[in-house]
């Protein structure tokens, strides 16, 4: 179990401006990884602004709480063997740790989390001006965006960093604060 306090910067952009800024860091492999995202059929870690979710990445499994801090995100993480994560997708069988006892002391049935949706994303990853910069394609039910992100260790510099970027790459900066749990789980609503 590990826990980590994201801060990040993220704008969305078009599929031009995406490209853009991956020619910019042509030098820099892509990989893919797929969020799975869990909660019940109420919704109720959602109402709370709690995230929860399954990343496959190289066939490695790995779950992640995320619960709002005033900046950033708390990051509770543990690493899934490849059996536990098909014993939680195909009988629901959530597994013991620190994450299902955290979840169990908010009051929530984990019985009744179940993987929602899922969003695989195709990433660069950047060390950027002592950052890490993201560009991502995501992929969601049945569409598809594009996002920049900049990890950074406080949230002002995060977004001016990000908006020098790509405004100076000719790209507008629109702060995007709707996550990719959010986005994904809002487009099964359509």
């Amino acid at each position: 179990m590990s826990n980590a306090i994201e801060i990040e910067a993220k704008a969305l952009v078009k599929k031009n401006e995406y490209e853009k800024i991956v020619a910019l860091f042509k030098d820099y492999p892509s990989y893919n990884q797929t969020n799975y995202y869990i909660d019940d059929q109420k919704n109720t870690l959602r109402k709370e602004g709690i995230a929860l979710r399954v990343r496959e990445k190289g066939g490695l499994y790995e779950m992640t709480l995320k619960t709002p801090l005033s900046q950033g995100l708390l990051e509770k993480s543990c690493v899934w063997t490849k059996d536990k994560f098909a014993d939680f997708k195909d009988k629901g069988l959530f597994p013991e740790g620190d994450i299902k006892r955290f979840l169990t002391m908010l009051d929530i049935d984990v019985s009744a989390l179940k993987i929602r949706t899922s969003l695989t994303t195709k990433r660069i990853d950047v060390p950027y001006e002592g950052g890490k910069l993201s560009i991502d394609e995501n992929h969601y039910s049945g569409q598809v965006d594009y996002e920049i992100e900049l990890e950074y260790n406080n949230e002002p510099e995060a977004e001016r960093l990000l908006q020098e970027l790509l405004e100076k790459n000719g790209i507008p900066f629109l702060l995007n604060k709707k996550t990719k749990v959010s986005r994904a789980f809002d487009a099964l609503a359509k």
